[in-house]
């Protein structure tokens, strides 16, 4: 096996495999190799509708193998550490990996060791997390019986916010079907200010919110797990001048203590943990202060090594951390190694800070937020060969378009290089 490459990537996922394809239909005969531990790589995006029911979690895996493209060299085993001074990758067993351009592309790890009883509540079942076990999830919701479902979310920079309000929606709109809304009560808390930042999406989640008489709890963020009780501890975060006022032996059971703590009981939690890029990443010097991966916000070029790019999840990126964005920053990423590599300069393509967000909001319904670094509304104009001239509104297409279009252009598509 070589230990030298010209690309050498990190990660395996969806930002890792891109970039190889896209490069290798630059040139067949750079070298490239992928750090990947992991056997099956997931289409993550289908666990919201695994958790509720809706797609069987089966589909969401293929082998690794399969997926990483031919030429392309597939070192099976974990990077540990970097040498940029000596541009090489240490890894567990296969010794150190040298580089001419690196990309740092490994994601992000669950950390729930980060709110105290949260690691107990998800071992127990107690609580359960599309993050982790969407299957599981599906368990919780079609036996529930009543009682607060309270669903909610770190503080941290997490994949994909708007998973854990989706998982809310479908099922508050289950449990309505069901006829377990008259013994049920949906919360969603989150340590935000609003539903979702981008106005007409918002506009539209209050309103899906209102129709399934679900509780919506700003400012509320998790700290504390007490699976033996079923209780979810709280800090309450909004500004002195906007504190809410939390009345005991209400509807929900909520109660308030000192230091602005509140308590909210449950029957069922599901709950997104906090999240952290990988422990070599952090202990890396390529961080910035909050411990993620330090990159320019345009040209995903490393702020302080030239020859290193970054993208998806680990990156210190003002935007959502979702596959769309990894769709957009691929080529951003190909065009300026592909171009150093060929003429000593970057190239000409810029990143926007695009993002979108599929937001399911109930069986057969969803609505889909697309937005830049500065929050606008940035909708495809192709979504109207769809016959969706408005996808801030709840359409029955884009349900379909999550369900069946997305994975097919995932795995068909984008994985193996073609612009999507």
């Amino acid at each position: 096996m070589s230990t030298r490459y010209q690309v050498l990537i990190i990660g395996g996922g969806t930002a890792g495999i891109m970039t190889a394809t896209q490069l290798l239909k630059k040139d067949k005969s750079i070298s490239i190799a992928i750090i990947e531990p992991a056997d099956t790589h997931y289409y993550q995006p289908a666990w919201t509708l695994v958790g509720a029911g809706a797609y069987d979690f089966k589909k969401t895996g293929r082998p690794m193998s399969s997926l990483i493209p031919s030429g392309v060299n597939w070192i099976k085993d974990y990077a540990t550490a970097f040498n940029t001074d000596h541009h090489t990758v240490e890894t567990k067993t296969s010794g150190n990996i040298k580089y001419d351009y690196l990309v740092v592309a490994p994601g992000l790890v669950m950390a729930p060791e980060m709110i105290e009883g949260l690691p107990e509540a998800l071992e127990k079942g107690v609580a359960c997390s599309n993050y982790t076990d969407p299957e599981h999830t599906w368990n919780c919701i079609k036996n529930f019986k009543g009682g607060n479902a309270l669903f909610t979310q770190p503080v941290t920079p997490i994949k994909c916010g708007g998973a854990p309000q989706k998982i809310a929606y479908l099922a508050a709109d289950y449990f309505k079907k069901n006829n377990l809304s008259s013994k049920s009560n949906v919360i969603f808390a989150t340590p935000g200010s609003v539903i979702f930042g981008v106005k007409p999406i918002r506009e539209t989640l209050m309103k899906v919110i209102g129709r399934l008489g679900m509780h919506f709890k700003p400012y509320y963020a998790p700290i504390k797990i007490d699976a033996d009780n079923k209780i979810a501890y709280f800090k309450h975060t909004a500004p002195e001048e906007n504190m809410c006022v939390i009345n005991e032996d209400n509807e929900l059971g909520e109660t308030a203590t000192g230091d602005e703590i509140i308590k909210i009981p449950f029957e069922l939690l599901h709950i997104a943990p906090p999240q952290t890029a990988p422990k070599f990443i952090r202990e890396s010097s390529l961080v910035n202060d909050a411990g993620w991966l330090d990159i320019n916000h345009h040209s995903l070029q490393h702020n302080s090594h030239a020859n290193i790019f970054g993208l998806g999840d680990v990156a210190a990126l003002p935007t959502a951390k979702t596959g769309a964005a990894i769709r957009k920053q691929v080529p951003v990423v190909v065009d300026n190694i592909f171009k150093l590599m060929t003429t000593q300069k970057k190239g000409d393509l810029s990143y926007n800070g695009y993002s979108s967000c599929p937001l399911v909001t109930g069986y057969g319904k969803m609505t889909l937020a697309e937005f830049d670094y500065e929050g606008n509304f940035t909708p495809d104009p192709k979504l109207k060969r769809m016959l969706v001239f408005n996808s801030a509104k709840e359409h029955w297409r884009l349900w379909m378009l999550k369900k069946f279009g997305l994975p097919y252009l995932y795995w068909n598509k984008m994985m193996k290089g073609q612009d999507v």
